[in-house]
């Protein structure tokens, strides 16, 4: 992502930093444990979900153009192969959605950049889906190949 607006802020700046950032993945994960319609996407998660949100939170930092905490500690993301264990389909994509675009609303107070992140993830909840029709044709076409 790394982009920044015509004010020349990154999205980390105009989110808030790590304060918000912080609320935003606790918020994020305090939902999907309360969510019984998050059953299928929390299922797929540690039962303690202490380092899942740290490196959420990691990640999140330097996707929205702050430190690059994820990749100092852990490399680069490469986040569809670290993934790639877990049965994520339309459902589980859904509920991952579905719990950020909540803790969205409420721990970021500028709706246009609320917008602009919640498409943004949407994209990645997309890319990281790895089971369901047509996931990502081209993949398999090459398995073949």
């Amino acid at each position: 992502m790394h982009a920044t607006n015509p004010s020349g802020m990154s999205s980390y700046q105009r989110i808030g930093g790590d304060a918000i950032i912080r609320k935003l993945v606790d918020r994020f994960y305090g939902l999907m444990d309360e969510l019984p319609e998050a059953y299928a996407a929390r299922k797929i998660h540690p039962a303690d979900l202490t380092e899942s949100g740290n490196k959420l939170f990691d990640f999140l930092s330097g996707w929205l153009g702050g430190p690059q905490r994820y990749v100092e500690k852990h490399g680069h993301p490469m986040l569809r192969r670290r993934h790639f264990p877990y049965a994520i389909g339309p459902e589980e994509r859904d509920q991952w959605l579905l719990c950020m675009k909540l803790a969205l609303e409420e721990t970021v107070g500028d709706a246009a950049l609320r917008e602009t992140l919640y498409a943004q993830f949407s994209q990645l909840g997309e890319h990281m889906r790895n089971r369901g029709v047509d996931t990502h044709a081209c993949e398999h076409e090459a398995a073949r190949a």
